[in-house]
């Protein structure tokens, strides 16, 4: 059993935003039109921090205009969590400014790295579940969580390949981080499908042992589908096909255990057109209704 001698962060948040517990999408800029002229019945746009860090122009303009008719939440890419370097004051500097400016109802990151000695790699890149890595992520967190003054809500990671080194279980050391450092989840149910099939897990075990107390948000996507070296299958976590059913299920089976939860549907890659993706939500709002009243009439 891996120590636990880490002491708790306890940032000063000042923040209380959350999503409302419906779907949204996405925020794409080729839907913006047709999202103010339609206002179609989604509770939140999502979009990525370091698409809107520069002072004006167009991306601000359009999002100042939607974010007075639907919630928002901000899902950061760069700020490298699980970095081996210190986080980039610079990069986080503009971030505050983002979040200040728009006071999403919520904030996420990954639980990755992108970052080395100076450098960004333009992808998210597993970490070593080990103690050091729990007590670097831990005050990475609490760092992030300080310099925002709110919650950052944590994303469980889509993966490739296994680390021979994990002295956790990626379940437990999520759950850790959570505790020690009073950051709230970010649950991307087709990440945990995706790792899961490649790594030979059973998907299902994995969300029944998920913190789902501390869950606030959960990611819903489509994948891509492949074959490793050996003919075995592989996922990839592409963004650019409608949930598969196997997700669906599983979402579920998440919406069992936790209630009605913020949901958002990803599509980043061969956008379809602003209904397709509404469509999508219309379908997890069905699911959200369905097996989140399912849980409430068990209690």
């Amino acid at each position: 059993m891996p120590p636990t001698s880490a002491g708790v962060a306890t940032p000063q948040l000042i923040s209380t935003r959350v999503l409302p517990s419906r779907v949204g999408i996405g925020l794409k800029a080729e839907h913006v039109d047709d999202l103010i002229q339609t206002k179609p019945n989604i509770a939140f746009l999502e979009i990525h921090a370091e698409n809107y860090m520069g002072a004006g122009g167009p991306p601000h303009a359009y999002l100042s205009a939607l974010r007075e008719v639907f919630a928002l939440s901000i899902h950061g890419v760069g700020l490298s969590i699980g970095g081996a370097g210190p986080l980039d004051e610079l990069h986080m500097a503009r971030l505050a400014a983002l979040v200040d400016r728009y006071q999403p109802d919520a904030f996420s990151e990954h639980l990755a790295w992108s970052t080395h000695g100076g450098v960004f790699f333009n992808d998210l890149l597993p970490i070593v579940y080990d103690n050091a890595t729990l007590k670097r992520v831990i005050e990475h967190v609490d760092r992030v969580q300080t310099r925002l003054r709110r919650k950052l809500l944590l994303e469980n990671p889509s993966t490739y390949v296994g680390v021979a080194q994990n002295a956790w279980a990626e379940v437990d050391f999520i759950a850790e981080v959570a505790r020690r450092s009073g950051c709230g989840l970010l649950l991307d149910v087709s990440n945990v499908y995706v790792s899961c099939i490649n790594h030979g897990r059973d998907p299902e075990a994995y969300i029944d042992a998920f913190p789902i107390d501390r869950v606030e948000e959960i990611h819903l996507a489509g994948f891509a589908e492949d074959s490793d070296a050996a003919g075995a299958r592989l996922l990839i976590d592409a963004h650019g096909t409608p949930v598969d059913d196997d997700v669906w299920a599983l979402y579920c089976r998440t919406l069992r255990r936790a209630g009605p939860v913020a949901t958002l549907i990803e599509w980043d890659n061969d956008v379809p057109a602003l209904p397709v993706l509404v469509a999508q939500a219309l379908l997890a709002d069905a699911a959200l209704a369905e097996c989140a009243g399912a849980a409430g009439a068990a209690q």
